[in-house]
């Protein structure tokens, strides 16, 4: 174990792209889903939605991490060379226009076209007198009780502003004396009640929505009886919402991260959004008093916060949505009772979310009730609010079970469900640990002791995604049961580690973070480049979230100069100069975004025409990933599983044409050339086809 890899660099800052922009470069090909009209209009809508929350956690995250640097004076240079100063001028260009992009798609396209199906968003001006009336009415008896205007004067400071709530700033004046300095006040916007608010229409009439922000700043002056309204306009704060904590320090990690929950309330502001248009008075005011930088406003047309808009995808409306797809449940695993039989025959591989996620939660409720289960062990990352896998978990230790629940407080904004999850699995009986200090525990595993005879037999689920059954229709991950020994003795080596004092474990199947995942990667690299150089076969095709790790992109490029073939498969950030003759000219960046969300990691090596290597797991390539984390790789040993992944999975997403793509060295990322004529393929459609061909054959 070691810290992440701070060296000398090798290579010049040109051989490699800037992490944060690499991610706001990711983040435009999100809004490229909402600007595509072969979508249909309501998931263009949430992929609107969801850069705006993308770019909500990045303000958080990364930019208030910069910021924080440039106030400390510890300044660190980015991989291609950049001060957090440099790195901030760039991003907050970056952001004006993507943001400017966001805006131009609501207002000339989404919008226009959710009117032509009859979904109006009308001005507040272009309401009729009965329907200003109903609003009233509405406003009088659902917003203003729970309305709590707060004044600016010498008596009342101004009040904190939560991170990301919606407010409105008005500025009041009194019937006289005219000249007097406005008065101002703020209204929080009430979490608590719906975004949009939807007006009465008869039958076969569309649909009309008010911003709730828009309705209370067309009523506010009847909270302030005495006084004109002279302006009132919406604004947001963005803080910095990471949490610091120094576990050597903390006795009680649970307790500190509790303390730290709370005290991101008062995070400092990085970001402030207020309406385009806005009085200048109003806009100075919040400024000063949020101590926001103008580099860090965002004057927007509105609406602000367009996250609110992914409550349409309840409306109903299946014509303006992808059609349903249901998850297949034809594994091997689909009768829960024979779950232990069938994995003491085979290793099971299922596909999400193309496979239903049913089996993984049988698993655990099965060894939860089977008497001749004695120990569970599980980690825990995120999981739903509902879960059947803490529920299973609960059981199994009320029925006598010897029950282990790794969880990993720090998952970021999942810090208090898990909390919940921990005292709630504690008050059950469950011994509750948190990990490695200093190390998030990111790997997804969960190993289920068993009696069978004489003797102890165990079995193991490991997984690339969590243990979220709603997240599984949504992300693509893979689930491997297992009860090889070679994998099982593994998984207990590292549950011991974690929860006792292993220092350093050694596994002899699994690659593990932090111990020796890094090098281990390595190794396999440097095998295809021995390969190469011998002139026998060698690829490289790896599939993940995020490639930032300096040292394995050095090796990569030496892979490349050997004359490796590399395909990389990288959802998000990619900080690899891809295509530069005499660097990287063997290798291609491919990123898929569409209706799924790619987020399983896989990585392939050809080893030399012979039998692949293909490992499956949690980790990225990244400095966290490697040195920061408990993270799993592991192999896929069986030959029908193995390749299943390579020709369904890895070879499937290289064909992909329409929802890939392709990294440039000049870090543009543009779609595949395609010939004329020639059909389009989708992975995704693809994966839906193939389960149900799979499920056809089978029933």
């Amino acid at each position: 174990m070691r810290p992440a890899n701070k060296r000398a660099p090798i290579l010049p800052a040109t051989a490699y792209f800037n992490r944060e922009l690499s991610w706001l470069a990711f983040n435009r090909r999100v809004l490229a889903q909402a600007q595509s009209e072969r979508y249909p209009l309501l998931e263009r809508v949430n992929f609107l939605a969801i850069v705006g929350s993308n770019l909500d956690e990045f303000f958080e995250i990364r930019v208030a991490g910069l910021l924080q640097q440039t106030d400390s004076g510890l300044l660190e240079v980015s991989i291609d060379g950049l001060g957090p100063s440099e790195q901030l001028r760039r991003i907050h260009a970056v952001v004006a226009s993507l943001v400017d992009e966001q805006y131009q798609c609501w207002h000339r396209h989404l919008k226009p076209a959710l009117a032509r199906e009859n979904i109006l968003f009308p001005a507040p001006t272009d309401l009729s007198g009965e329907q200003r009336a109903w609003l009233r009415s509405y406003f009088r008896d659902q917003v203003y009780p729970v309305l709590t205007p707060l004044a600016l004067d010498p008596s009342h400071p101004f009040p904190h502003i939560g991170n990301k709530t919606l407010n409105v700033i008005v500025a009041l004046e009194r019937p006289a004396p005219a000249d007097e300095t406005p008065l101002i006040a703020i209204l929080p916007v009430p979490r608590i009640l719906p975004r949009l608010v939807t007006l009465p229409r008869a039958h076969d009439a569309p649909r009309q929505f008010l911003f709730l922000s828009d309705l209370i700043k067309l009523c506010a002056g009847d909270l302030f009886p005495g006084y004109q309204l002279r302006a009132a306009h919406t604004f947001r704060v963005t803080r910095n919402s990471d949490l610091y904590i120094d576990e050597e320090e903390a006795e009680n990690l649970l307790k500190k991260i509790e303390e730290e929950l709370r005290n991101l309330r008062r995070g400092a502001a990085v970001r402030l959004e207020i309406e385009l248009g806005s009085d200048e008075m109003l806009s100075r005011t919040l400024c000063e008093q949020l101590h926001v930088a103008p580099a860090n406003v965002f004057r927007l047309p509105g609406p602000l916060d367009l996250v609110r808009l992914s409550s349409l995808a309840e409306l109903d409306r299946p014509d303006l949505k992808f059609p349903t797809f249901t998850p297949v449940n034809v594994s091997p695993l689909r009768n829960p009772a024979d779950i232990f039989a069938t994995l003491r025959s085979q290793d099971v591989l299922l596909h999400h979310p193309y496979d239903v996620f049913t089996p993984v939660v049988d698993f655990v409720e099965q060894a939860a009730r089977d008497p001749q289960v004695f120990a569970i062990k599980q980690t825990l990352y995120r999981t739903s609010g509902d879960s059947p896998i803490v529920q299973a978990l609960i059981e199994a230790s009320r029925n006598g079970k010897q029950v282990t629940a790794l969880i990993e407080l720090k998952a970021r904004f999942d810090e208090a469900n898990n909390i919940q999850w921990a005292r709630q699995l504690s008050e059950a009986g469950v011994h509750v640990v948190y990990g490695l200090i200093g190390h998030k525990t990111h790997c997804k595993l969960c190993l289920v002791v068993r009696r069978e005879g004489r003797r102890m037999r165990a079995y193991a689920h490991l997984g690339t995604g969590n243990y979220n059954p709603r997240t599984a229709r949504l992300y693509t991950d893979l689930s491997l049961f297992t009860s090889r020994t070679t994998l099982t003795r593994d998984i207990g080596r590292l549950f011991n580690a974690l929860t006792g004092f292993g220092h350093s474990p050694r596994f002899s199947h699994l690659l593990v973070a932090p111990y020796a995942l890094h090098r281990r990667i390595g190794a396999l690299i440097a095998r295809e480049i021995a390969h190469a150089k011998a002139g026998q076969p060698a690829r490289i095709v790896a599939k993940m979230n995020a490639l930032v790790d300096q040292a394995t992109i050095d090796r990569l490029y030496a892979a490349s100069r050997a004359g490796v073939q590399i395909d990389l498969i990288v959802r998000g950030i990619c900080c690899l100069v891809p295509g530069v003759p005499g660097l990287s000219e063997n290798i291609r960046v491919h990123s898929i975004v569409g209706r799924f969300l790619e987020h399983a990691r896989i990585f392939y090596f050809e080893n030399a025409g012979g039998e692949p290597t293909v490992l499956a797991g949690s980790a990225d390539w990244m400095p966290r990933n490697f040195f920061r984390r408990v993270e799993v790789l592991f192999p896929i040993d069986d030959p029908i599983a193995r390749h299943w992944i390579v020709e369904d999975i890895l070879w499937a997403e290289l064909r992909d044409t329409e929802n890939t793509h392709l990294l440039h060295p000049n870090g543009a990322y543009l779609p595949p050339r395609r010939p004329r004529g020639a059909r389009g393929f989708s992975v995704h459609t693809f994966g839906m086809q193939n389960a149900l061909r799979r499920a056809g054959a089978i029933g």
